[in-house]
């Protein structure tokens, strides 16, 4: 059965940022994002990922439906929903088929565990013939760090980021300003 749903979440105080497609005709789950990225300075939780159905082109049911995703993710984690980012990617102008994620929703969050990190790689993927991820890890002043990505895409860039996803976590504390000051023109989510 192919995996497609993931869910990162960050400790509390954890530091996000983003960057964006640029393009007009684009997933209501990317304002989404944007404003809640804005009204939060970047204090968010977690991000939602689903594949198969993009929600772009579907009107104000995507939206409504992005909405009811992050909200019952953040009843079930205790978390508000405005701390919650949600990303979709798959057919374009196919709904999210709620009902069936709604059920997963539960069973997700049951499993969450930074070993299930090859799962979240592979549940993004839509057309890829093979998940991209990596994962370093260093000792800096006898601390050991983590930095981890995984992305989908394979030609998906243009325009304006098109449909690409990418998605890097780290655990080092690194002020906001230096992350945002770090936009090389690839969508991105950093933790």
């Amino acid at each position: 059965m192919k995996k497609d749903l993931a869910l990162i979440l960050a400790p509390p105080n954890s530091i996000f940022t983003g960057f964006f497609t640029n393009s007009v005709v684009r997933a209501s789950c990317v304002d989404i994002c944007i404003n809640r990225l804005q009204e939060s300075f970047g204090f968010v939780r977690a991000i939602l990922i689903n594949s198969g159905q993009a929600n772009a082109c579907t009107g104000d049911k995507g939206l409504i439906d992005s909405l009811a995703a992050t909200k019952e993710v953040g009843d079930i984690l205790g978390i508000p929903d405005n701390q919650i980012l949600i990303c979709s990617t798959g057919v374009i102008g196919e709904y999210i088929p709620m009902k069936c994620l709604i059920n997963k929703l539960p069973l997700l969050v049951k499993n969450l565990d930074e070993r299930n990190f090859k799962d979240a790689s592979e549940a993004i993927l839509t057309t890829d013939l093979v998940p991209k991820s990596f994962i370093i890890e260093r000792y800096i002043a006898g601390r050991r760090i983590r930095i981890a990505g995984f992305a989908k895409g394979s030609g998906m860039i243009y325009p304006n980021m098109a449909t690409m996803l990418a998605f890097i976590i780290c655990d080092v504390g690194i002020e906001k300003k230096i992350w945002d000051a770090n936009d090389k023109g690839c969508t991105s989510v950093f933790i």
